[in-house]
């Protein structure tokens, strides 16, 4: 679990690509932000909470730009460990 934050960061900017040109620098900063502000947690649980957090979050600003959650985020879903929708 401990590379599972770094790689769902990864996967989070991979998705922030899809989005619309003037709203990718936000959304790339907002990301990072909270990236870097959790990346010293040490519970594993504490973790997959963030993680299961930061996938409900990304598929609902997909869904809010008409990107189909469900097909746009798998990897990061996979990483996320997150159970059914968000």
């Amino acid at each position: 679990m401990a590379n599972a934050g770094l790689r769902a960061y990864r996967e989070v900017l991979r998705l922030v690509r899809r989005l619309p040109a003037d709203a990718r620098p936000y959304y790339a900063k907002y990301a990072r932000e909270n990236f870097v502000n959790y990346r010293d947690l040490s519970a594993d649980d504490d973790l997959a909470a963030l993680l299961r957090r930061a996938y409900a979050h990304s598929s609902w600003v997909l869904s809010k730009y008409s990107i189909d959650a469900g097909k746009a985020a798998g990897r990061l879903k996979e990483v996320c460990g997150a159970e059914g929708g968000a």
